[in-house]
């Protein structure tokens, strides 16, 4: 039981899995078989001993009531967090009250739960003193940010004269330099500190040769690029939020200043991104009382899970701090009031229409952005030849579904939470389709199925 007294459905549990093995290994020991000594405390802790391989249970325990949001403990050598054994434990403990019933946690339990008190107590402490320590010396955070802003401007002027020399070479060279031409590229922004330049250099390495139409597609991707080099060389000039906007793209560290929004914030998806050096959780929020949508980043080494995770369709009340730049949706988690749990909070929908109207309104603040979140009200997935979209039976408007949507195990569930009805759909509408990331059915009481 969570503070209170609520517990999880097996979707929110589902939406804690790294990954679709995970999901897989941990419906397995989602029955009361393998486990012995399971139980629940008021506090919001479930523990168990998992039957392996070895001759001792793994002791897995987790911490689902904790303002941070939920943490894992189990004894088993697995690397990913949760791992099975906590993720078939916490959907015994949604799915059967009495195989994990209230109870007193035992010694093992215990003394991790003190531990966590005890480490975010010394965080906390040391968080407090690393601010002073900052705030003391304001100088030479300036300093600091001057030499690391000429290192930038270097390299965007470089790499305009790269620009420059492809295409007065020609497109088609690109394709014969191979990829490490841009690889090189890439190396020498990270070199000036511009580490959101070389994310994009390696983007177009990608391109050439990558299909029938590349060529248009490099020359689009550089004149984006062309235009983020030249907002930061003429980043004096622009509107403050435009300029905080070119900041964040060239890759330069930014704090959540804004004023913290106190409300009760609705976990509406979260997914993991990968590449060989980072995993990069997004986790979007819907504010109940200001109706405001926060993006929260998380990240983990390659081959980790970030910490941060909120189940989706769980609220909990908080406050939220904006970071700058006009347009942006990144937020930072401030203090947290309550622990997350289960609620009938939906955001308000809009057209597919009106939805494609809002990103086009997004790209007059961020001309880089790849889409934005929008919720879809009553539309129906609809197959559309060897594609899907997401149709207005009212309007005959519809959005068509990325490609990356149309292989993922989500789209089937949505169909299935359709039935050919009319669903409430949350996810990210860009130039290349609508992504969905989760569902509600038409049922006012339905519960939140996550698609990603």
């Amino acid at each position: 039981m969570t503070q209170q007294g609520v517990r999880w459905t097996a979707e929110q549990v589902l939406a804690l899995a790294p990954d679709a093995a995970s999901r897989k290994a941990g419906s397995k020991l989602a029955a009361a078989g393998p486990w012995s000594q399971a139980g629940t405390s008021d506090e919001g802790t479930v523990w168990g001993l998992c039957k392996g391989s070895g001759s001792k249970p793994y002791q897995t325990v987790v911490d689902v009531a904790d303002s941070s949001g939920p943490a894992y403990k189990c004894s088993c050598p697995s690397r990913k967090f949760p791992c099975k054994h906590a993720l078939g434990l916490l959907l015994l403990w949604a799915g059967d009250a009495g195989a994990v019933p209230p109870g007193q946690a035992p010694d093992w339990a215990e003394q991790w739960l003190e531990g966590r008190r005890r480490r975010a107590a010394e965080r906390t402490t040391r968080t407090g003193a690393a601010s002073g320590a900052t705030s003391a010396d304001p100088e030479a955070a300036r300093r600091r940010a001057e030499r690391r802003a000429e290192r930038v401007t270097a390299g965007a002027t470089e790499l305009e004269q790269r620009l420059t020399d492809l295409l007065r070479g020609g497109l088609a060279a690109a394709e014969q330099a191979g990829y490490g031409l841009w690889e090189e590229t890439a190396a020498r922004m990270v070199d000036a500190q511009a580490p959101g330049l070389a994310a994009r250099v390696r983007e177009l390495g990608a391109i050439p040769g990558s299909g029938a139409g590349w060529p248009v597609r490099l020359l689009e991707e550089c004149a984006l690029l062309h235009l983020l080099d030249q907002g930061w060389l003429r980043r004096e000039s622009l509107p403050e939020g435009l300029a905080a906007t070119v900041r964040s793209r060239v890759g330069l560290p930014g704090s959540a200043d804004g004023p913290p929004v106190r409300d009760r914030w609705l976990a509406l998806a979260q997914y993991d991104t990968s590449d060989s050096r980072l995993t990069t959780r997004r986790i979007w929020l819907h504010g109940a009382e200001s109706g405001r949508t926060a993006l929260l980043l998380s990240y983990g080494a390659a081959g980790r899970a970030p910490e941060l995770s909120l189940p989706v369709g769980l609220a909990f009340e908080a406050e939220v701090s904006a970071y700058p730049g006009g347009g942006q949706l990144r937020a930072a988690l401030g203090q947290r009031f309550t622990a997350p749990a289960p609620a009938e909070i939906r955001p308000p929908g809009v057209s597919p229409a009106e939805a494609a109207a809002r990103y086009g309104e997004a790209l007059r603040d961020d001309p880089w952005l790849d889409s934005c979140p929008v919720t879809l009200a009553r539309v129906i997935p609809t197959p559309d030849g060897d594609s899907w979209q997401l149709a207005d039976p009212k309007s005959d408007l519809a959005l068509p579904l990325t490609a990356s949507a149309r292989s993922r195990p989500g789209l089937w569930r949505l169909v299935a939470l359709s039935g050919g009805a009319p669903v409430t759909v949350f996810g990210e509408c860009g130039h290349r389709g609508f992504t969905p990331l989760t569902a509600w059915p038409e049922d006012p009481a339905g519960q939140a199925v996550a698609l990603c």
